[in-house]
């Protein structure tokens, strides 16, 4: 079993209103308001371990999931949800050893999405015209310890991508249908390309966008997220979820 070491991440919780994603490094500290938590004392520890703070609050170093690292991570733009890039994660065929093209790298939480789903044999080619978001998107996935990314900063609208025969696109742009025409080219003919959009204006010039460059099987969805609280007195959906994130637009392109 890998024990916590320097550099490791941690999924610190105490209750459902205080739970941290941190970085362990000797000689520094988590300070909340049940009390202090000093890194030191984690290292060499499993993940599961039960300490206490030193006002004597029981915390627990969990080992933090997928969607954890998506949330947690520094941002400079919204980012597409777990439960968003879950669902389109079915709508295409991609797998470890798949190479795929991501347009929009933002602040990087599809970009590791993707990175864990093609595995170490797979790549991930990303594509941002800002490099203000770009340059955090490096340090965040630089942080999470990816090596199967590459980095543009380009405007695929204008120049389109370097790459062909991959087997999935995703776009996280304000104008996809922009992007379409370049998918195309890219994609292994019967291959999948998914899309992001919060407004229906841009759902529809997509899809038109779409037809016109031979996709079929074109769908739009929309993923409603609600927990569900389960007490002794009565159980219940929590009053407010996770809405409208985004329309979800997949489709697969046929040769011509």
């Amino acid at each position: 079993m890998k024990v916590i070491s320097e550099g490791t991440l941690v999924y610190i919780y105490l209750d459902e209103k205080r739970e941290y994603l941190v970085q362990i490094q000797s000689g520094k500290k988590l300070s909340t308001d049940f009390g202090n938590i000093e890194f030191s004392e984690i290292v060499g520890k499993d993940f599961g371990y039960k300490g206490k703070t030193h006002l004597g609050r029981d915390y627990y170093c969990l080992k933090p999931t997928t969607g954890d690292l998506m949330l947690k991570i520094k941002r400079k733009t919204t980012i597409v949800y777990p439960k968003d890039t879950g669902y389109l994660l079915f709508e295409t065929a991609i797998g470890p050893g798949s190479r795929v093209i991501e347009v929009g790298t933002g602040s990087g939480a599809l970009t590791y999405f993707l990175s864990k789903a093609v595995g170490d044999d797979g790549f991930v080619y990303s594509y941002e015209r800002s490099e203000e978001f770009l340059n955090n998107a490096k340090e965040n996935l630089k942080k999470l310890g990816c090596n199967n990314i590459e980095f543009f900063a380009q405007d695929v609208a204008e120049k389109g991508f370097l790459q062909k025969d991959v087997d999935a696109v995703f776009i996280d742009v304000p104008e996809p249908w922009q992007i379409v025409p370049w998918a195309f080219i890219a994609l292994k003919g019967g291959h999948h390309l998914c899309a992001w959009s919060p407004n229906v204006e841009q759902v529809k010039k997509t899809v038109e966008s779409l037809r016109d460059n031979n996709f079929i099987r074109i769908k739009v969805n929309e993923i409603l997220q609600r927990e569900i609280l389960v007490r002794e007195r009565g159980t219940r959906p929590k009053e407010r979820g996770i809405t409208h994130t985004a329309y979800l637009i997949s489709a697969t392109k046929f040769n011509k």
